[in-house]
């Protein structure tokens, strides 16, 4: 019973956002609290919530400071030369934009933290996909899937968890799976460059000299403009042949976006550009050390900054109430999922899920268990936090690929296989991050994204047993 009603509730929710008929904040929040009353144990939906937002609660602290954190170094221009580079590349071509998003978020993702990663794409990629009319919800894509591959570094976290699971090495499982790794991330870009051609022929093309030139002329020109007979033609081909509509088209909350690209904005503070590197690289590297907790870090970091770069107090709460939207909209959604997470643990759904998908396993299957193994991470880390399935259901699966003669590491390495989409779960909170900062619906972004992070998942699986790997 627990295990349909635990399917149950996480279909409800999925289809309920899906459709738009709730917010995912209040279908966080409600959807388990009604089924929590289904399964019998309405008594203790606040013991469960509780729980949910004690073990939340230090990634919340860590989300919100890290947004002030790295939203002033956004603020300072720290990010402006890699924005520059970027773009450089992009100019102002649909495809090379697309591409460029996944490669943005590729490097970044180098810092382990998706959160981060999702900040600094959004700020640098936003204001060309508004201006060019782009999609937003491949950049959201696109953003997620290359994180996701990303994700599996030894100090992302997946890793580091199936390693302390399994009590293995974690380089003895990253390192053999960096080929298989490698061909998803070579997937992702194929697949960025693909929507890109998309695209490009929905919107066509302009040179990047051209929006630079065009923007000082007239704010409406990229926006679909049609005065005069050269921007006119320009404004054809940036919108995909449509000539009419004014900048009144875009609402002035999304505008706000363009100023992230602005190159004379007054928070730039170019005297302390290598305090700030330097302040980001101790940062990093103390966060991968582990020297401190990760909250504790960018509480202090996010001190720090504000004090040296803007030293006078109105200055301070400026730059904190220019971030407050963020921080409130994530942290938010953290403790919304907090009450999803904690009904599903508490009432045993979760673990009732899992054991039934375990004990349906063919014995058949047995010496295939690494492939299994990576078939089942795909759903179970969507529908699960890392730590439910790197903790609880991993070391099952590994005892039942022993008895048939299936190694841990092998295990461990396909337990890897399921991080591109993980990184869409409504039980992440850095995707809202992502959804939030970019303006998309979390709805939207589920059902664009989970089939093509599926299959980008299928194809490290794919490439890890056609290498030996797993």
């Amino acid at each position: 019973m627990l295990t349909i009603l635990g399917f149950a509730m996480i279909a409800t929710f999925l289809v309920l956002i899906m459709l738009k008929k709730m917010s995912p904040i209040a279908a966080l929040v409600l959807i388990p609290a009604l089924f929590c009353v289904f399964v019998g144990k309405g008594a203790k939906l606040g013991d469960y919530v509780i729980d949910g937002v004690t073990s939340l609660a230090p990634t919340a602290a860590m989300l919100m400071f890290a947004i002030v954190y790295f939203g002033v170094m956004i603020d300072v221009g720290l990010f402006d030369p890699i924005v520059r580079g970027i773009l450089k590349f992009c100019k102002a071509d649909p495809l090379r934009i697309v591409v460029g998003t996944a490669v943005l978020a590729a490097i970044v993702s180098l810092d382990g933290d998706g959160s981060t990663t999702f900040m600094i794409t959004v700020s640098a990629m936003y204001p060309l996909y508004k201006r060019l009319k782009m999609s937003l919800v491949v950049m959201t894509g696109v953003a997620a899937m290359a994180n996701g591959v990303m994700n599996t570094l030894p100090w992302g976290g997946p890793t580091a968890r199936a390693a302390t699971a399994l009590k293995l090495d974690a380089s003895d499982i990253f390192v053999p799976m960096i080929p298989a790794l490698a061909m998803g991330l070579l997937f992702v870009f194929g697949l960025a460059y693909v929507l890109g051609r998309r695209e490009r022929g929905r919107l066509g093309v302009l040179t990047l000299d051209e929006v630079l030139v065009e923007e000082k002329e007239t704010e409406t020109v990229l926006v679909g403009a049609g005065s005069g007979s050269g921007s006119g033609k320009d404004a054809r081909r940036a919108t995909g042949g449509s000539g009419s509509g004014t900048d009144a088209d875009l609402p002035a909350d999304e505008d706000d976006g363009l100023q992230g690209l602005d190159p004379d904005r007054p928070t730039l503070r170019p005297k302390l550009y290598w305090f700030n590197a330097l302040l980001t690289v101790a940062l990093l590297t103390a966060m991968i050390m582990e020297w401190l907790p990760i909250p504790v870090l960018f509480l202090l970091g996010a001190a720090l900054a504000l004090t040296v770069n803007f030293p006078h107090m109105p200055d301070q709460k400026a730059r904190l109430g220019a971030h407050a939207e963020n921080v409130l909209n994530v942290s938010g959604m953290v403790f919304a999922a907090a009450v999803f997470t904690g009904v599903l643990q508490g009432t045993g759904m979760v673990n009732s899920m899992a054991k039934w998908l375990v004990d349906n396993i063919p014995d058949g299957m047995g010496p295939h268990m690494a492939f299994v193994t990576g078939i089942l991470s795909i759903p179970l880390t969507y529908f699960m936090s890392n730590d439910g399935f790197y903790f609880g259901i991993l070391p099952v699966l590994a005892e039942a690929g022993q008895t048939h003669g299936v190694s841990s590491l092998e295990i461990a390495r396909a337990s890897l296989i399921g991080q591109p989409l993980h990184m869409s779960s409504p039980l992440v909170p850095a995707v809202y991050v992502l959804v939030g900062m970019a303006k998309v619906e979390f709805g939207d972004h589920t059902r664009f994204v989970v089939k093509w992070a599926a299959l980008t998942s299928l194809v490290v699986l794919g490439a890890g047993i056609l290498f030996g790997i797993i």
